[in-house]
């Protein structure tokens, strides 16, 4: 029995141990996972706040100009359609912004919306509330997908400017306005417009002063007839508002567009236009011949300063020396400007005009004496220097 018991008492202290050790262990586990624990947290912490900072010192960096001295002009084409979230990537592959994340979330804080396709002039110095601003706005046109059409243009310069912008050549414009089915189908679209140019006599080309002089983008894809047709299109456009105006005025297109291509190379200011017009008007009134410089270079085709008197007496029904009226039709594309002062001319007795090319300066007379005077006084003393 004694045995027995000393036994159970041995094995009841080893049990002891055993558990107590066991107690020790998992303590120390759990101490030791507590540092671990503790120490990721650390770390993890230390890892965030290090972010954190990082994150904010990107975000106020992305928020401030890329390069605030940068004195760089960028191109940058915002495509029609683009999102926000596009046009930032565009700025920031373009090293105009930092970040196309910061100023996309910065963009919807701000509220700001439409913003508008086009070409823009952008800097990396540049605020992003600046650029934000130059999209509201709006861009201009790829330079090198316009075509300029300068007031006072002929058909024949026309052509030119066209051919050095596009692909098309100038003999494939030529044929194009001169193409009777090309013509016809423009009358059809825009009656009004060419009524009475269709109906015009001994004209050199019907289509002479329908252009609209301006500036046009293109796409490489637009074919010779829809660029044209653009133009006469524009014409429409802009005479639409003085239909009834010059109906009212028993007058045609076609007159006030040759008058207004007249006005266009005669004067340069619009008062000076609007009396050179009454000039022109009080002339046909008493059945003279405007006897109109810009008609014999027409009729010549040539482009210079004076005119000899021999040159006056060309063979032409251009030629407003040797023929009464207004002539067969516009000597090139007049402005809106003028188009307007043929419409609006001034209350005058004048029948005479001649302008100091060094001055710009027009001088009017109501009889020939007068006129000699002025002549002699602004023109030929010049000449005899």
């Amino acid at each position: 029995m004694g045995n027995n018991n000393e036994n159970q008492s041995e094995k009841k202290e080893k049990l002891t141990a055993e558990s107590h050790s066991r107690t020790l262990e998992r303590e120390k586990e759990s101490n030791m996972v507590r540092k671990i624990v503790l120490s990721i947290i650390s770390v993890l912490v230390v890892l965030l706040v290090i972010l954190g900072l990082v994150g904010y010192s990107y975000v106020t960096s992305s928020l401030k100009p890329l390069d605030p001295k940068s004195e760089k002009k960028l191109s940058v084409e915002v495509p029609i359609g683009s999102t926000s979230k596009e046009i930032a990537k565009i700025l920031e592959d373009k090293k105009i912004i930092k970040s196309a994340l910061v100023f996309n979330y910065y963009v919807k804080t701000q509220n700001a919306a439409d913003f508008l396709a086009g070409f823009y002039e952008f800097s990396p110095s540049m605020t992003l509330d600046t650029i934000i601003k130059d999209l509201q706005k709006g861009g201009g046109t790829d330079p090198s997908k316009i075509i300029l059409i300068k007031e006072g243009y002929t058909l024949d310069e026309i052509g030119k400017a066209i051919a050095d912008s596009t692909k098309f050549k100038e003999k494939d414009f030529m044929e194009l306005i001169q193409d009777q089915e090309f013509v016809n189908e423009m009358h059809k679209k825009y009656p009004k417009l060419l009524d009475s140019a269709m109906a015009a006599e001994n004209v050199k080309y019907r289509l002479e002063g329908y252009l609209f002089p301006a500036v046009y983008d293109f796409s490489s894809n637009m074919t010779l007839n829809e660029i044209v047709e653009k133009m006469i299109s524009k014409t429409n456009e802009v005479l639409y508002p003085f239909y009834g105006t010059i109906n009212g005025q028993a007058k045609t297109v076609q007159q006030v567009l040759t008058v207004a291509s007249l006005l266009e190379k005669e004067g340069v200011t619009y008062d000076d236009r609007t009396k050179i017009a009454s000039v022109f008007y009080n002339r046909i009134k008493e059945d003279m011949a405007l006897q109109t410089d810009i008609s014999v270079l027409y009729a010549l085709g040539e482009h210079k300063e004076f005119i000899s008197i021999k040159e006056t007496e060309v063979d032409s029904p251009y030629n407003l020396y040797a023929n009464k009226g207004f002539g067969p039709g516009p000597f090139n594309s007049p402005s809106l400007e003028a188009i307007k002062a043929a419409l609006n001319p001034a209350d005058t007795n004048y029948l005479f005009f001649l302008a100091d090319t060094d001055t710009g300066k027009v001088y009017y007379a109501e009889t020939y004496e007068e006129h000699l005077v002025l002549k002699e006084k602004y023109i030929d003393s010049k000449v005899k220097k």
